[in-house]
């Protein structure tokens, strides 16, 4: 049997997932649903990449280990994929064991065969990336990927040799053709990376904990990319004691990504491969952006969308998973960037899915009930008029496998609905509400049966994308589910089976109404993330409590500042000294009920001008929901200057 492997890149754990993070895998999945029907034995991977800096800091600021923060993240992703009928074969995750002695084993094997060394590393770093670059690389000090700003970095690392790899990488991508697709990423990676100085990479960090430890060296963590890399062959098995899978799947027949990691996959990735022996990938997809507002969606942007809603669970809630899937996968940002919007989702759903699809199967099944008692009746003497559509159904099939070989699902749909808009067509040439009225029961009998089996053959082909509501709709027509596109004919249909009633599955959405409701639900979620924000608690270590100075301090003046509602201007006495501290609680103290009080004063903070006065630190106040202040006092006596602890 052929085996067909495709793999998304193994996601990164780090907040919220959204529209963006589910376009890769619905379009992964469309096609390995779409292979499995072509009689293909598939295996179908994804899965979380859960190590680096960037979780430890994340989970530190949570108040949770790396792994408590990622289990749930991580769950909610699983949970996803199930929501939006994702077919996956395997989830692989990086915190695995068996996933991790396979990295040791390579990293391992890499060193001893010498591609590895140590040396320090001095550049720039990424922490969202995990990417490294040259101070040429990262114009402005920013990512060239993100556009956030880079850190410096310097410490000891390992490298690995990829300089090593970079003629015979050229070679390779001048002898393969086809092995980085679409073909204007190859221009992107021969001109900026492999036809300039290919500099060996930095595979281990010292700087934090949360990784896979090198195996000889345990001061050091394996580089996340050379860990995330990894998983397309370890979770086949390489480096266990069952490689029956990699023996059976590898290499794989695509990796399907977004553009901003086609380097990472298409460079780094070939050149480990070549070092370990073992043969590269037949494709590397590096797919556009999913666009909002004109930038990239991505989990740090999405938080900042007032108006469209990229949350899919609210989506597929709201639409159903077919629709949302549908959406991502003919609008997506197939070979460049597309952008997505709520009119976007709203007018497909409306254009594709209800206008054209389910008013082609709803007005098919009608005239079945009304003409011929529900029961699906046969095919008579044709006309040109009737081949034209049979031809149109007949020629689909190639055109639409054509389109999923190339991997652009976007195109093969567009084929679909080529033919589907051909069919309503029929109707309006056929006009079979003339022919029941003119008794000519012969040539209604064929009008229908060609829709009816024009429907079979569209419905069948979008099956891989509508998952759910395909399957619904054949059987509304009284057909079985196709488990095998080879046996597809146009005269499949069965004849004289009843038609069976159902609710309308795509019904028109009104436009104007759905957009005040996601911009509602837009909104809502916009308010509940910033509250989340302003009330996310960053946890500190003893340490950097330790570098604030809390002391004891008597008022032993208050008096209002000119020109403000808000701002009194205090005395304080601490021990022997005398400091002045402007504070904005003018609206819930008079001055003379603050004279003698003993408050707490932020003693170490930096002095600050305040309407042209200097306050030499901060009294602390609590603050309740809303917003009302109290000063914070000794519960007893204590004399000024002592130290709150």
């Amino acid at each position: 049997m052929k085996t067909f492997y495709i793999t998304t890149p193994i996601y990164f754990p780090s907040g919220k997932w959204h529209l963006g993070s589910a376009y890769t895998t619905v379009l992964a999945d469309c096609i390995a649903r779409y292979k499995r029907l072509k009689g293909f034995k598939v295996f179908f991977l994804t899965g979380t990449d859960e190590h680096g800096s960037k979780i430890e800091n994340n989970a530190k600021n949570a108040g949770v280990t790396p792994k408590q923060f990622v289990d749930k993240i991580v769950a909610d992703l699983k949970n996803l994929w199930k929501v939006m009928d994702i077919s996956n074969d395997k989830f692989i995750r990086t915190t695995e064991e068996y996933h991790q002695t396979a990295v040791q084993k390579i990293f391992t094997k890499l060193y001893e065969k010498g591609d590895i060394y140590k040396s320090t590393y001095e550049g720039r770093y990424c922490v969202p990336c995990e990417s490294f670059w040259t101070e040429t690389q990262a114009k402005d000090g920013k990512c060239p990927d993100c556009g956030r700003l880079v850190e410096k970095a310097k410490e000891e690392s390992y490298f690995f040799k990829l300089s090593k790899y970079q003629d015979r990488l050229i070679k390779y991508f001048e002898d393969n053709p086809v092995f980085l697709l679409p073909k204007f990423r190859v221009n992107e990676m021969m001109n900026n990376f492999l036809k300039s100085e290919l500099r060996d990479l930095a595979v281990s960090r010292t700087s934090f904990f949360w990784g896979i430890k090198v195996p000889f060296d345990n001061k050091h963590i394996v580089y996340v990319w050379l860990d995330a890399l990894t998983n397309y062959i370890t979770a086949l098995g390489y480096g266990s004691d069952n490689q029956k899978l990699f023996d059976e799947f590898w290499p794989a027949d695509v990796h399907l990504m977004a553009k901003e990691i086609v380097r990472f996959h298409s460079i780094i990735w070939p050149a480990i491969l070549m070092a370990l022996e073992i043969p590269l990938p037949k494709k590397v997809y590096g797919h556009g952006w999913l666009l909002m507002g004109g930038d990239k969606l991505s989990k740090s942007k999405s938080d900042a969308v007032k108006k469209d809603v990229v949350d899919p669970f609210v989506l597929c809630e709201r639409y159903g998973s077919d629709a949302v899937r549908y959406v991502l996968a003919k609008c997506g940002p197939f070979l460049g960037d597309a952008p997505y919007t709520n009119e976007t989702l709203i007018s497909t759903i409306n254009t594709d899915l209800a206008n054209s699809l389910g008013n082609l199967h709803s007005r098919t099944i009608a005239m079945i009930k009304q003409y011929f008692k529900g029961v699906i009746p046969k095919q008579n003497v044709l006309n040109e008029t009737d081949l034209n559509l049979i031809n149109a159904a007949k020629e689909l099939q190639k055109k639409y496998s054509e389109k999923m070989d190339e991997l652009n699902v976007p195109a093969a749909l567009d084929e679909i609905l080529k033919v589907i808009f051909a069919a309503n067509k029929y109707i309006d040439l056929t006009m079979p509400w003339i022919l029941f009225k003119e008794k000519n029961m012969d040539k209604l009998s064929t009008v229908l049966y060609n829709l009816a089996a024009v429907l079979r053959v569209c419905i069948s082909l979008l099956t891989p994308v509508l998952v759910k509501s395909g399957k619904t709709m054949l059987e509304q027509l009284g057909q079985e589910v196709i488990k095998n596109f080879d046996k597809l004919e146009f005269s499949g249909l069965k004849d004289g089976v009843p038609v069976l009633n159902g609710d309308i599955i795509f019904p028109r959405l009104n436009m104007e109404k759905e957009k005040k409701e996601l911009e509602k639900i837009a909104a809502q979620s916009s308010k509940e993330q910033e509250t989340k924000k302003e009330n996310a608690v960053t946890l500190i270590d003893i340490e950097d409590f330790s570098k604030v100075k809390l002391k004891t301090a008597k008022v032993l003046n208050c008096e209002k500042v000119e020109n403000s509602d808000k701002l009194l201007k205090l005395t304080l006495k601490i021990k022997n000294e005398e400091r002045q501290v402007v504070s904005g609680i003018a609206k819930y103290y008079k001055e003379k009920e603050l004279i003698d009080k003993t408050v707490v004063l932020v003693y170490n903070l930096k002095p600050a001008v305040l309407r042209g006065i200097e306050s030499q630190g901060m009294i602390l106040c609590a603050e309740d929901e809303e917003g009302n202040l109290s000063i914070v006092s000794p519960e007893k006596s204590i004399a000024s200057g002592s130290t709150v602890r």
